[in-house]
């Protein structure tokens, strides 16, 4: 496949191939993760996002309540990435994080769940006005798609960040409009 006339079947190949050589490797990047330096563990959790699946779950779900900001925001926007259903309490928790980089991380991980029961847990992020959580938080809801939040939307629009503005209008380009209540 690696020589397909196409480039699209070239390239899936080879994600594949360089999927299927990091799964043979996870008892090294597990090791670099236990016993590397801060750069070492963060490269080793960007490799798990990679190689994906069940077994990396467990590494990510511990490295996610680690006190050290920079593994744990890898951590939470690898969870997100990989969506697992599994992974949805803890990013939930880290919502309550004091580090609003940490609640960032999160807001934005759970949108890409599309699961409509977390749009309560992010609404009251839409009045952070900060620029950062509240145009994270808009992103989310944007992408879980609930027609609702039209008209909230519509109001941040006027929002003195630009961010929030940014993430506002984009949002209301991918919400899908359902009626109210549905």
């Amino acid at each position: 496949m690696l020589t397909d006339s196409s480039e699209e079947v070239r390239t899936a190949a080879a994600e594949s191939l360089e999927r299927l050589e990091g799964i043979g490797n996870l008892p090294e990047v597990f090791e670099a993760l236990k016993k590397g330096n801060l750069g070492t563990k963060i490269k080793a959790l960007y490799a798990l996002n990679k190689i994906g699946g069940e077994e990396v779950l467990p590494a990510l779900l511990y490295c996610s309540t680690r006190p050290e900001v920079d593994l744990k925001s890898a951590a939470v926007e690898i969870l997100g990435n990989l969506a697992n259903p599994r992974a949805l309490p803890v990013l939930l928790e880290c919502l309550k994080d004091t580090n609003p980089v940490i609640q960032a991380k999160a807001i934005a991980a759970l949108g890409n769940f599309k699961n409509p029961s977390i749009i309560e847990a992010l609404l009251p992020f839409l009045d952070a006005g900060d620029g950062l959580l509240d145009a994270e938080a808009i992103i989310s809801l944007g992408r879980i798609g609930d027609g609702a939040l039209e008209a909230r939307f519509i109001e941040l629009l006027r929002s003195p960040h630009t961010q929030t503005r940014e993430a506002a209008a984009h949002a209301l380009g991918e919400l899908r409009i359902m009626p109210a209540g549905s």
